[in-house]
């Protein structure tokens, strides 16, 4: 992991304007108020008896911690919530605005920021799909309040 790579990815992302449409980002996605980067992707487990996939979830989740650490030092210790609940209420009907949405949907716990300069939050999760599919550290960019 690249800390000084991925702090310089958050910090582009925080002075960037949101697009108007909903696409691809040279980091990842994008939407109106907001951006999700793929800031490491893991291989994918498609073959692996479950030993390599748990060592890639405990590393993922440290290099989230060590980048959390840093972000800590410009602001402060982050809120620490389970989206477990946003996506339960997505899939009873309720309209989740994105990022939220998506996020809920493969990124159990995100670490929460206010950032000092446009007053936009920077999260930190450890995103997965499926338990075949690879790990990514994403890292989300928004104005959009968390539900």
């Amino acid at each position: 992991m690249s800390i000084a790579r991925h702090l310089a990815t958050i910090d582009l992302l925080c002075t960037r304007d949101f697009p108007a449409e909903h696409g691809r980002s040279d980091v990842g996605t994008e939407g109106p108020g907001y951006y999700i980067a793929e800031l490491q992707t893991s291989a994918d487990f498609w073959e692996d008896d479950g030993t390599e996939r748990e060592e890639t979830e405990t590393q993922y989740e440290l290099d989230r911690d060590g980048l959390s650490e840093r972000l800590t030092e410009r602001w402060g210790a982050p809120q620490v919530f389970s989206l477990w609940s946003v996506f339960n209420r997505s899939m009873d009907g309720e309209d989740i605005p994105e990022p939220w949405a998506v996020l809920s949907s493969h990124v159990p716990v995100v670490h929460l920021w206010k950032e000092d300069g446009r007053g936009r939050y920077v999260g930190l999760g450890v995103s997965q799909w499926d338990k075949e599919l690879p790990f990514q550290l994403v890292a989300v960019v928004t104005e959009m309040d968390p539900p």
